[in-house]
């Protein structure tokens, strides 16, 4: 067996130096290599303006759409680092119907772009991710370099009054073109700062007749209550949302239920599988949690509701009388635990649990931990609509979205299969 030599730390820190030149050395190939690239699409895209107006001609016979040399140079802050860039110039004579000079506008490299929208939306993720605003400097430096002209902390300071115009604008915004087939509701709880008191946000998602997950409420509530819920629901009707969900999926939280019947009379309710767990699972000691825990993956993992029947009461001859509580626990929901039968089986993994919102809202209560709360219930409030905002971009559509259209034709589902009418 072939012995291995050790590296003395002289020659680590060697090593460590050729692996920094070498990352250095790339980073300014690629730095350069986008550079590049830029001004070549710039000099496509002006070549292409001119060429479309070149028959466009004066009393002379001269183009009135020609190149002017190119623009002082200017630096443009990307995730590569800052891209030194000096623009092509057009020369345009032309008038429009109002006598005005006509300008060209590179759509690629607007006039007073200083830095790419990518880094734009980094100074909030960075803030919403758990960056105190006085590390903001260390870590914009570390990610573009020390020359990042204004990316400075005190940008977030204007963020937040923006972000704050941007969610009173969304909250008056028109629902009534879209038609909302599913619902998911949850209360997120985050302490504030300087109180003993945890806010609660009620943030409702919703699944359009396309199978696209919208975010459709971010309010402050108050413990979940019916009164604060009730609010939501029917600033959402007001606002739009004239005809009932199909179905409802969130927690045991009474408030929401209580709500949902008085605003939206026909929407099925069905409880989520992950909260209900959770809860069954808190009532019974460690030792027995395990195979419990398996007992009702079987339940709500059966493929016809008849078979989650025999597992519901395959759990309770388990526990019932050794622990009453688990099994109480589990049966008041029985019904609205399984109501995901009657809609496709497509659509099953989409509807057993609010996922949609826990996953969304985790960094929520990351950010929440590391800065001790964010200052007030105003700039929470924001902070949390900021960061579900960006997470709605990445949302993925429903499984089989075409099914949505067979639910809103009113057909029926049985263990996720559609009914066939039988033929006349």
């Amino acid at each position: 067996m072939k012995r291995v030599a050790k590296c003395e730390p002289a020659d680590q820190e060697k090593v460590v130096s050729v692996r920094e030149q070498v990352k250095s050395a790339l980073d300014a190939v690629l730095q350069e290599g986008a550079r590049q690239m830029l001004l070549a699409a710039i000099e496509a895209e002006v070549n292409g303006y001119i060429q479309e107006r070149s028959q466009e001609r004066d009393s002379n016979g001269h183009c009135l759409v020609v190149r002017n040399g190119h623009g002082q140079e200017r630096g443009i802050t990307t995730p590569m680092g800052e891209l030194r860039v000096r623009a092509p110039r057009v020369n345009d004579k032309r008038r429009d119907a109002e006598g005005r000079r006509c300008r060209f506008t590179s759509a690629i490299l607007p006039p007073y772009l200083r830095k790419t929208r990518s880094v734009e939306e980094l100074i909030p993720w960075l803030y919403l991710k758990g960056i105190s605003t006085g590390d903001f400097s260390e870590a914009l430096a570390a990610l573009l370099g020390p020359a990042a002209p204004g990316l400075s902390a005190t940008t977030v300071v204007r963020l937040k009054e923006v972000w704050r115009r941007e969610y009173d604008t969304w909250c008056r915004r028109d629902l009534s073109g879209e038609r909302y087939v599913y619902l998911w509701a949850d209360g997120i709880y985050c302490n504030v700062r300087l109180g003993d008191e945890r806010q609660c946000f009620l943030v409702i998602i919703g699944a359009t007749a396309e199978g696209e997950k919208h975010l459709l409420a971010v309010a402050d509530g108050f413990r979940e209550s019916e009164l604060s819920w009730m609010d939501v629901l029917q600033d959402l009707k007001k606002r739009g949302m004239r005809e009932d969900p199909k179905l409802a999926v969130a927690d045991g939280g009474l408030g929401f239920w209580a709500a949902l019947p008085k605003v939206f009379p026909t929407t099925r309710e069905q409880r989520c599988w992950v909260h209900k767990t959770a809860n069954v699972l808190d009532k019974m000691p460690k030792s027995s949690q395990g195979k419990a825990k398996k007992m009702l993956h079987d339940i709500y993992l059966a493929e016809t509701k008849e078979a989650a029947e025999k597992a519901f009461d395959l759990f309770g001859d388990q526990y019932r009388v050794k622990l009453p509580k688990a099994v109480e626990c589990l049966e008041k929901d029985r019904e609205v635990l399984r109501a995901f039968y009657d809609f496709p089986a497509e659509h099953w993994a989409h509807l057993r649990t609010t996922n949609p919102i826990e996953s969304t809202f985790a960094s929520v209560r990351l950010r929440h931990r590391r800065t001790k709360g964010c200052g007030s219930r105003e700039a929470s409030l924001t902070m949390v609509f900021m960061l579900a905002r960006q997470a709605e971009r990445h949302w993925r559509r429903l499984k089989a979205a075409h099914m949505i259209v067979h639910l809103i034709e009113g057909k029926s589902f049985k263990d996720g299969i559609m009914v066939q009418e039988n033929a006349a």
